[in-house]
């Protein structure tokens, strides 16, 4: 079948474990296919490459549609004075290779990512850990800490000391025992070339045998059509195939809207440094008129604050940036370009600038190049893939670029993770923020009273839109169809730190994702 780019298992690949009785496996398309090497400290940073991994390895709690649930940690407490969180580990929890599952392991854990930093998991709030019993580990905290069972405990993937202890270059560790875990399944294959992954039920897992015997990720070529032909049994799709594929007996779900794709700027570079210019892009851009041709309607105009409405942490920021060619060119003109047959210019050059974008917003491109071209703006495109673009951005080699991310369903932290904190190299491209937001960014983790922590987040909001360091373009209505063979369900504010994805592990396992919470 020519559009399906997929290895199926067992051909003549490397076998990591003893293969299982043969049976159907249940396989998920992926356009992309590899998002690395499927262990905790080598997988790309984002949410795919993160989800892959979590089949394999487990955290302290995890999340269902309802929020948080037991997951290593069966129970856990909280202590305000010295601000202290207990957790009682499953007793039954083992590695894939047999070993017990201890409270050691989770002190190992925190202690390996103190000296290798994880993007995604920022363990400094943690000022002491301590091991109290073979099960029981107790974690002091610096200060009271909003965002620690969502950032930390929901999402620090749990490593076997007995493996780890001794490696001392985290991202090259990439043999097979660098991916056993404590999840639900085990590493059978990973093919980097195909985009394969395939994970077989891990017998022993503490919380019953997962109902899928078989799990593969692959690489199709076309989403809609796999699905379709059943060549896959789940996948993302475009909105407009959800009524034909209903029919068709599938079942079909949206999400809410916790993905944004943003136009960045390279800081470093002159005009994108300036406010004024980044302004007058935003007034070049019609939003509402992007998701109509661009997304056929399907999604919501971005928000300057970045964060949608659909989040419990929105607030409409009072300064926003409607179409008006006009003031684009005012902007333009103040930061001393001049208006020519040839474009604007400034000091005997013509600006010119290059978007770099992945291939599946080529249509976004395309649609920015023809507005900026009606303002004046010249705009070359050059299309690469995320992994490219990304290492672009991190080291700044790029004018403007199209890019985005998830994480804005789960707590507000991340506006500080990608405004100023580890992910800003690859959604801010060298952004200096102001004292006042940088302040407004910090002592907002530090609040655990709600409200008061979301008058803060509003004015961080405000912030965002009158500094504009990226913008924010739109939010899609992303949908995904499925054989209806496993009851997938949308995680409260996304999987772990707020991953807009469905694959959520326990709907995988006997008890369906609803246990109750201590």
């Amino acid at each position: 079948m020519g559009i399906l780019i997929l290895a199926l298992a067992g051909v003549g690949l490397h076998q990591l474990w003893p293969r299982e009785p043969a049976s159907p496996p249940y396989l998920i398309g992926d356009p992309q296919g590899d998002w690395g090497f499927p262990s905790p400290m080598s997988h790309h940073p984002r949410g795919p490459g993160y989800v892959r991994v979590s089949f394999l390895f487990d955290t302290l709690i995890w999340k269902d549609a309802q929020g948080f649930v037991p997951a290593l940690a069966q129970r856990w407490e909280y202590r305000p004075s010295p601000p202290t969180y207990i957790f009682h580990l499953h007793p039954q929890a083992r590695w894939h290779d047999g070993t017990p599952v201890t409270a050691a392991d989770v002190a190992f854990t925190i202690d390996y990512l103190r000296r290798y930093p994880h993007p995604w998991v920022d363990v400094r709030p943690i000022r002491r850990v301590e091991v109290t019993g073979p099960h029981t580990v107790q974690m002091e905290l610096e200060r009271p800490y909003a965002p620690f069972l969502e950032e930390i405990a929901g999402t620090m993937f749990i490593l076997p000391r007995h493996i780890w202890q001794g490696v001392q270059d985290p991202a090259r560790f990439q043999e097979p025992r660098a991916a056993i875990g404590s999840g639900p399944y085990r590493l059978a294959e990973y093919r980097r070339e195909h985009g394969l992954y395939r994970f077989v039920a891990f017998e022993e897992y503490y919380q019953g045998k997962a109902a899928v015997p078989e799990l593969a990720f692959g690489q199709v070529g076309n989403e809609l059509l796999a699905v379709k032909g059943k060549a896959v049994q789940a996948a993302a799709i475009p909105p407009e195939a959800a009524p034909e594929l209903t029919a068709l007996g599938l079942t079909v779900a949206s999400q809410p809207h916790f993905w944004c794709l943003k136009l960045l700027f390279n800081h470093d570079r002159f005009p994108m440094q300036e406010p004024a210019f980044r302004r007058a892009l935003a007034h070049a851009v019609d939003l509402r008129d992007l998701v109509s041709q661009t997304l056929r309607g399907h999604g919501l105009p971005a928000s300057p604050g970045l964060l949608p409405p659909d989040s419990p942490w929105y607030h409409p920021p009072a300064t926003g940036y409607p179409f008006n060619p006009a003031a684009a060119r005012e902007l333009l003109a103040s930061l001393g370009f001049r208006a020519t047959p040839r474009g604007w210019e400034r000091q005997g050059e013509t600006l010119e600038l290059e978007l770099l974008t992945v291939p599946a917003q080529a249509r976004v491109a395309e649609y920015l190049k023809k507005s900026f071209q009606e303002i004046g703006l010249g705009l070359r495109l050059r299309q690469v893939d995320y992994t490219v673009l990304d290492q672009r951005v991190k080291t700044k080699q790029f004018d403007l670029a199209l890019s985005g991310h998830g994480g804005l369903g789960g707590d507000p932290k991340i506006l500080q993770d990608v405004v100023v904190g580890p992910l800003a190299a690859e959604f801010l491209g060298g952004y200096q923020a102001s004292p006042e937001l940088a302040r407004l960014l910090s002592e907002q983790l530090y609040v655990v009273e709600v409200a008061r922590r979301r008058e803060l987040v509003a004015r961080i909001q405000e912030c965002l839109a009158r500094e504009l360091p990226s913008l924010p373009l739109y939010f899609p209505t992303q949908y995904f169809a499925h054989d209806g063979r496993v009851p997938w369900f949308f995680t409260k504010g996304g999987i772990a730190k707020g991953i807009p994805l469905y694959f959520n592990k326990l709907a995988l396992l006997p008890r369906g994702g609803s246990p109750p919470a201590p």
